[in-house]
């Protein structure tokens, strides 16, 4: 890689300075002055800020080669609006008539404006977020360099209502607006569905934790999505949106860092990017690849191993662009990641009294707690996750409108290994089985997921008062899980006492679209849906340990249904927005299959659940532009939650536990200063009730939906003064705070978690090439519990705790050309 980052550089240089004078090919079908910039933006693949700014008036069209100049100024000649072409990536529009010679400034790279004007494509037509009638957000490319969120968990904080849990790097789930099904990851789809460009690379898995290097944007959609994007969207839709290879400008980029956390080893990264067009204004090239390693930080007592806790990963991209005539263009994507953790993340402490006998007292003789970044295992923990994607998207643009087809692969492999010691305790699931002192239980699973996915979208031009999509859905994905309970004997000899090999077969067709009118006087009302079937079939091959007996599993259902969606909403001439919407999602139902005994019939099967979301809204901008405000209340119904469970002895299974009531407010408020102060927040407010409990589940229900707090949010503060030259000198602090969740559904087990705060500060110097970062995350070096799981099968026998990684100080010096 460092060959390939190397090889490219002068290249690069050399075609930065023409980038302002490069000729563009643009098709803009006659719209608004707003639109239009964002199809000039998107064509140029450049970054157009503040388009409100002139108004939601104006038809101008363009066509053929232009540079970026000529472009602008034909399109804003006559307009409300101005332009400020900031550098050859981002272009800033300013109210007030054209000035007789376009304002054209350089300057040097500049910290993230939080009061930014967005372009997302999260609900499949590109719009401004401030214009869009739902709960949106996006975080750009500059925000994500300069606050380094090098990952998922360290975005999250970023975004109104947007959670994480932290079993560990590749193991985690997103939970969107509080609306959480438990903290386990098992049987049940994914609440919050996961793309990767436009295709879901998620079904039941944990979340992949790609790195985010060479990103375009974060975009999400909170509250449930099911008629644009169907079942998985329970809770709404994380986008990852890669930056695509440009057909005209090289570019280059590249990262290296190290750091070092408190009481563990050192941790380092490297990464780097490149775009090439190959034939110009025809066919681009553009790779990404990176490694990291997360020192460890974590001490295991018994066996003897310091900083058991290190995780690697590696991974890259290569994405090609092709611009097949003016009117169709064709990207294709294949990305890979190897993701390696030698341990989990946890430490454990006692509930009640210790064991008197078997192994487990052996095991803790020295005393039942551990000591701060400590934990007492017998068997490591270990944890891998693959992850490969290849995907093809053809878009046509017509003065009518356009067409987009996509079509994805995605092949998923994610495996642990924990210690199942406990489960051979006496009175344990296994007590017929003989075992003797010192045996070891050793549990391994693995899901091999293979997901095939296409998508077909037709949507109108957006002229008229007349809008509308209407899309073509199928999915295929087959899931293959061997899982193996093992005893380690001191012989040593291995015994499989319990082996299952499920595989599970999904299909998905589903048709659905929505159409937009304009009422007049800035009101317009969306109604659409979603017609879906969705098949699902098990089977499963369970071989047992006496006296315990083999059985074969063999069943199959089809779930079949209709997803709405309704919204009226007001665009006020200084583009303020108000919003009605109601909004609906689903998941399906499936089967269980795993425990040593069979199953009652009436736990066979978990049914499918569904929720329904009233949202009212509003989005504002004021004091030019500089602050804006996005806010929303919501009141959800949730009727027959799936949640995964664990058995007595460690094995998973899915029930429908309860209905639910959730009624929250979110809100992200940013403001920007002359000076060059920026500050941002967001919160969430929710409050759950559970109800009408399932009679067939076993355990008493708590009041609220576990996982998730009643109160979350964070803030995010960057500064920056020019120190001379090109060189200027930023300062960057962002600080989330999590409340008081709940772990399961679970009343019996009421380990408490949350109630921390992570904090991150940074300083950087940057010229308009060069970056050079230091910061320290966890400065207070503040401990918490951000997670009260990390093993099942001494879950409820011992408390687990997962603390916050120590404090960590890095350097990073980055170049971009």
């Amino acid at each position: 890689m460092r060959a390939l980052l190397g090889g490219v550089a002068l290249a690069c240089l050399a075609g930065r300075a023409e980038a302002a004078d490069a000729r563009l090919r643009f098709t803009i079908p006659a719209r608004s002055y707003a639109d239009a910039l964002i199809d000039l933006g998107l064509q140029a693949n450049i970054s157009i800020l503040g388009t409100a700014s002139c108004g939601s008036g104006g038809r101008v069209e363009l066509s053929g080669r232009r540079t970026l100049r000529d472009a602008l100024d034909q399109v804003l000649a006559g307009a409300p609006c101005r332009y400020t072409i900031i550098d050859d990536r981002t272009v800033r529009i300013l109210p007030g008539g054209p000035p007789r010679t376009p304002i054209v400034t350089h300057e040097a790279p500049r910290a993230p404006a939080l009061v930014s004007e967005v372009v997302v494509t999260a609900t499949k037509r590109p719009a401004s977020l401030d214009q869009l009638p739902a709960g949106v957000s996006a975080i750009s490319r500059n925000q994500i360099v300069s606050t380094r969120a090098v990952d998922v968990g360290q975005a999250t904080g970023q975004l109104a209502g947007v959670l994480t849990t932290n079993l560990g790097p590749g193991r985690d789930k997103l939970l969107i607006r509080g609306l959480s099904d438990g903290a386990f990851t098992g049987r049940t789809r994914s609440t919050v569905s996961t793309y990767l460009d436009d295709a879901p690379i998620n079904y039941n898995a944990p979340d992949p934790d790609l790195r985010l290097v060479d990103i375009d944007r974060i975009e999400v959609v909170r509250g449930p999505q099911g008629a644009l994007y169907g079942s998985g969207s329970l809770a709404g839709v994380f986008r990852i949106v890669t930056s695509k290879p440009d057909l005209e400008r090289p570019a280059f980029g590249a990262t290296a860092g190290v750091a070092s956390t408190k009481g563990g080893d050192r941790s380092r990264e490297l990464d780097g990017y490149v775009s090439l067009p190959i034939v110009r204004d025809r066919i681009a090239i553009r790779l990404a690849a990176y490694e990291d390693v997360q020192g460890g930080y974590l001490d295991d007592v018994n066996l003897r191993i310091a900083n058991v806790d290190q995780t690697r990963r590696d991974g890259g991209r290569i994405a090609v662009r092709v611009r097949i005539d003016d009117h169709w263009r064709l990207d294709a994507l294949a990305a890979t990641q190897h993701l390696r953790s030698n341990d989990t993340q946890y430490i454990t402490t006692p509930i009640g009294s210790p064991p008197s006998s078997g192994v487990a007292a052996m095991a803790l003789e020295e005393g039942w707690n551990s000591a701060p970044g400590e934990r007492r295992s017998l068997v490591r923990e270990a944890h891998n996750n693959d992850f490969s994607y290849g995907g093809v998207t053809l878009q046509g643009d017509f003065e009518w409108g356009s067409i987009t087809s996509s079509t994805s692969y995605v092949h998923h492999v994610f495996s642990s290994q924990f210690d199942a010691t406990r489960a051979l305790e006496p009175n344990e699931a296994l007590g017929g089985v003989p075992t003797n002192i010192g045996d070891l239980g050793v549990f391994t699973e693995a899901t091999r997921s293979n997901m095939l996915v296409q998508d077909l979208v037709v949507r109108s031009s957006g002229v008229g008062p007349f809008d509308w999509l209407v899309g073509i859905y199928g999915a295929r994905t087959m899931e293959r899980n061997p899982s193996t309970l093992g005893v380690l004997s001191v012989g040593p000899a291995v015994m499989s006492a319990y082996t299952e090999y499920r595989k599970d077969r999904q299909r998905e067709y589903a048709i659905y679209g929505e159409g937009a009118y304009e009422l007049g006087d800035g009101w317009s009302v969306t109604v659409g849906g979603r017609f879906f079937e969705t098949e699902v079939r098990t089977t499963a091959q369970l071989d047992i340990v006496a006296p315990y007996r083999p059985r074969f599993f063999d069943q199959a259902r089809t779930f079949n249904g209709f997803s709405p969606k309704i919204s009226l909403q007001r665009q006020f001439s200084n583009g303020d927005l108000v919003y009605g919407l109601v909004t609906e999602g689903y998941r399906p139902g499936g089967f269980n299959s795993s425990g040593f005994l069979p199953i009652r019939p009436s736990r066979t099967t978990f049914s499918p659940d569904r929720l329904r979301n009233y949202e009212v809204g509003v989005k504002l901008r004021r004091l030019d532009s500089r602050l804006g405000v996005r806010a929303a209340a919501y009141y959800d119904d949730w009727s027959n939650i799936q949640t995964d469970r664990y058995r007595n002895s460690g094995l998973a299974y899915t029930a429908n536990v309860a209905d639910a009531q959730i009624i929250g407010l979110e809100a992200e408020v940013a403001y920007d200063w002359p000076f060059g102060l920026s500050l941002q927040a967001n919160g969430l407010i929710s409050d759950s009730r559970v109800r009408n409990r399932n009679p067939d589940f076993e355990a008493p229900v708590p009041s609220e939906l576990p996982g998730v707090p009643n109160a979350s949010g964070g803030v995010l503060a960057v500064y920056e003064r020019p120190l001379g030259g090109d060189l200027s000198l930023r300062f960057s602090g962002e600080a989330n705070y999590v409340g008081y969740a709940g772990l399961s559904f679970d009343a019996t087990t009421p380990q408490r978690m949350g109630h921390y705060l992570r904090a991150k500060l940074s300083v950087e110097v940057a010229s308009e090439h060069w970056r050079l970062m230091a910061y320290v995350t966890n400065p207070f070096d503040g401990a918490g519990d951000t997670f009260a799981y990390g093993n099942p099968f001494t879950f409820g026998k011992v408390r687990q705790v997962t603390p916050q990684r120590p404090r960590t100080v890095g350097l990073r010096l980055g170049a971009a050309f």
